[in-house]
């Protein structure tokens, strides 16, 4: 029988990431999309360059900046005892980071969409910042704040260098369904790895549906 223990691995990593990202990626895009500057281009840069960089680019890197052996990965360790390589927490940050851009870029766009007077007529009955942000702006976005949490949440499911080069392959502990799949096939057990690709196929191809049905379902609902 399969062991489905990665799946489970998988999908509360996709969860934590999105949760996570969910709370640090709408602030972070609601202030990219406030003006520019070479400040905000050079962190919008780093932003994006998950996109474009061979995950095991970016493993690799997170694997030296981490490693008890070096930098901040020596630091954290003797000072409080963290260790991010090979651990949960470390798929968690790996994760954070690549699947960064699948939040912050929809939501961003979004923003910059909505008209400019929604924001001034929420200062002008004395709304602050954060209460536009959070009780105007976003509300106005629901369907493109659905649409980033279900390709972060999918982005991270089919994670495989990132997660393999500061995780590495330890059962239950961070041995996800991609790493599962690669290792049946090396196994040359396709029985598993098609278990763990179906599930991941289907699990995935769910959440894109509803999220298609959602959006048509809240553009032909009248303006509130």
């Amino acid at each position: 029988m399969t062991d489905l223990s990665p799946i489970w691995l998988t999908l509360q990593l996709a969860g934590l990431t999105t949760l996570l990202l969910l709370i640090v990626g709408l602030p972070l895009a609601w202030w990219l999309s406030r003006g520019r500057s070479v400040f905000k281009t050079i962190i919008e840069a780093l932003i994006t360059m998950p996109l474009v960089l061979p995950p095991s680019v970016l493993g690799f890197y997170l694997l030296i900046a981490f490693s008890p052996q070096h930098g901040v990965g020596k630091w954290l360790s003797q000072t409080f005892n963290i260790q991010f390589v090979f651990s949960f927490q470390g798929l968690v940050l790996a994760s954070f980071i690549y699947s960064m851009p699948f939040m912050v870029g929809p939501v961003k766009s979004a923003l910059q969409q909505l008209p400019s007077s929604l924001a001034q007529a929420s200062y002008t009955l004395g709304k602050t910042k954060w209460q536009t942000l959070f009780n105007v702006l976003l509300p106005n976005i629901k369907p493109s704040i659905l649409t980033a949490a279900v390709l972060t949440f999918a982005h991270t499911l089919g994670e495989f260098g990132v997660v393999l080069m500061i995780g590495g392959n330890i059962p239950g502990v961070t041995r996800v369904a991609s790493i599962a799949v690669y290792d049946s096939v090396e196994r040359m057990d396709y029985a598993s790895a098609n278990t763990y690709s179906f599930i991941l196929f289907a699990i995935t191809f769910v959440m894109v549906i509803s999220v298609f049905m959602f959006n048509k379902y809240q553009a032909k609902s009248p303006l509130e």
